[in-house]
């Protein structure tokens, strides 16, 4: 038991130890108090660099990865931290989301370079990111709260018991998700104008873009809002305030020309994916497919699910269950079977030798006793095909295993080759630019080129302007194809 004392004297501890990490913040010249260095600050980034590398994976486009590294570095040198060596990157991910970490890694998703329309959109939201590395944000977010481990399983809270199984999140990819204050986000809007501005853009165009962005909200699908746009001041009040604040950038300045360079970026996209790319596995009509593994299986009804290139993950709305698809290793599915219970600490109930849909499997029914007394059931399925041997595990307390084992057992069961050409064969939509031949609207130009009308919205949001918009002709818009 602690005394008074104690507690007295970690109290003293943390204040001696805050009062010999001050620190000048590079933005804002002022002493600051954070718990690491610039050289842990870096060293933490480094770290964390593979991490999110390894979870989204990179989106190989080396022309638009040249263009983001020349302005990155760019922008870079006149920040208010040139010294740090900057990496920018795009990850594939058809998320509308930019993000930061420690150190200067700097990432854009496909997603949200697809939703560009000009260059100076980019440059504004590129300062922004910038900007939260500049003024040491996640270093400060990192004094301010402490990460637990979470559920990849987006809008799930999984039950305590069941976090050993799930894959928890990286330091990496605790940062990389890590939502900034009020004043920081505004902070990283005045340095995304300022940094922008003075390497030529026009930075009234960052507003624009976040006002395409807030129509997203009420298009189910296309994508969520990012971190930079979900914090207060409200979205109206942020916008005005940038757009406020890049005309008197522009008015104080020397300069008399500030680039929007819209139909080179345009050109620079054209091809690039948009939405899901099957190759990494999706999901239609409650089934999984993953068109290069070649293999299938249906997720439970209503359950939600999560895929990444480590895992796929599936759970019911309650949290109380979770199914887990990961490759497993070892030389043989017996072999592989001791790692999976190795690996989890698992005491074997019962094993059996199975064959499911014409593929060699082993079956196990295995439990997790926690510190606590409580007691986690497994039912694990190993199964072998071309060359990989797939962990297919259903989890959830052992009070709840009968009422899940057949639900379980369902998805297990029907694990299968994927035979099916067109899902094989499926195709990503890919961004095509096309010239408005006439003046007309947006919704002509869609219909002129053959869109299905259902996609007309989501289509307008992708070109940042209204179907009711009038269009000169010549201009470029974006259209979606295989």
């Amino acid at each position: 038991m602690r005394t008074y004392k104690n507690y007295l004297s970690l109290f003293s501890a943390f204040i001696l130890l805050g009062l010999s990490s001050c620190a000048i913040n590079p933005v804002t010249g002022k002493k600051q108090v954070v718990l690491m260095s610039e050289a842990q600050e870096i060293e933490m980034g480094q770290q964390s660099d593979p991490e999110i590398v390894a979870f989204f994976g990179l989106y190989e486009d080396p022309e638009l990865q040249e263009f983001i590294t020349t302005k990155g570095n760019e922008m870079a040198a006149i920040s208010h931290r040139p010294k740090l060596a900057y990496e920018f990157k795009i990850v594939d991910s058809p998320v509308i989301n930019a993000f930061a970490v420690p150190g200067g890694f700097v990432y854009f998703t496909r997603g949200i370079m697809a939703h560009f329309n000009n260059e100076a959109e980019f440059a504004g939201v590129l300062g922004h990111e910038i900007g939260h590395v500049t003024a040491r944000h996640s270093v400060i977010q990192q004094r301010n709260q402490i990460l637990g481990q979470l559920g990849l399983i987006a809008g799930i809270i999984l039950v305590p018991q069941l976090s050993e199984f799930v894959e928890p999140l990286s330091q990496g990819m605790q940062l990389a998700l890590l939502k900034f204050g009020r004043d920081a986000e505004r902070q990283s809007d005045e340095l995304g104008v300022d940094y922008s501005s003075q390497i030529g853009y026009d930075a009234t165009e960052m507003a624009g873009f976040f006002e395409t962005l807030e129509r997203q909200q009420d298009n189910s699908g296309a994508g969520e809002i990012p971190p930079f746009l979900s914090t207060h001041p409200s979205p109206e009040e942020r916008n005005a305030t940038v757009e406020r604040l890049a005309l008197e950038w522009q008015q104080k300045s020397k300069m008399t020309e500030f680039e929007i360079n819209r139909d080179s970026y345009l050109r620079k996209i054209d091809g690039l994916i948009v939405g899901e790319d099957p190759k990494q596995g999706f999901v239609e009509n409650n089934t999984f497919y993953h068109p290069v593994l070649k293999i299938q299986f249906p997720l439970p009804t209503d359950w939600s699910h999560q895929n990444s290139p480590q895992q796929f993950q599936m759970a019911p709305k309650a949290g109380d269950a979770v199914m887990i698809l990961t490759l497993a290793s070892g030389a043989n599915l017996e072999e592989a079977a001791n790692t999976v219970l190795e690996n989890y600490g698992l005491t074997l109930v019962e094993s059996k030798k199975k064959t499911i849909n014409s593929m060699p499997a082993i079956l196990m029914v295995a439990d997790y006793l926690q510190e606590q007394g409580s007691t986690i059931r497994v039912l694990s399925s190993l199964i072998q095909f071309e060359g990989n041997i797939y962990s297919l595990m259903g989890v959830t307390e052992l009070a709840k295993f009968d009422s899940y084992q057949s639900v379980f057992n369902k998805t297990i069961r029907d694990f299968q080759e994927l035979r099916d050409s067109e899902k094989l064969n499926r195709k990503p939509d890919i961004i095509k630019i096309k010239t408005v031949p006439n003046s007309m609207s947006l919704e002509a130009a869609f219909k002129y080129y053959g869109m299905p009308s259902e996609r007309y919205e989501e289509l307008s949001l992708l070109n940042g302007i209204h179907l009711t918009d009038q269009l000169n002709k010549g201009m470029l818009i974006k259209v979606v194809g295989k």
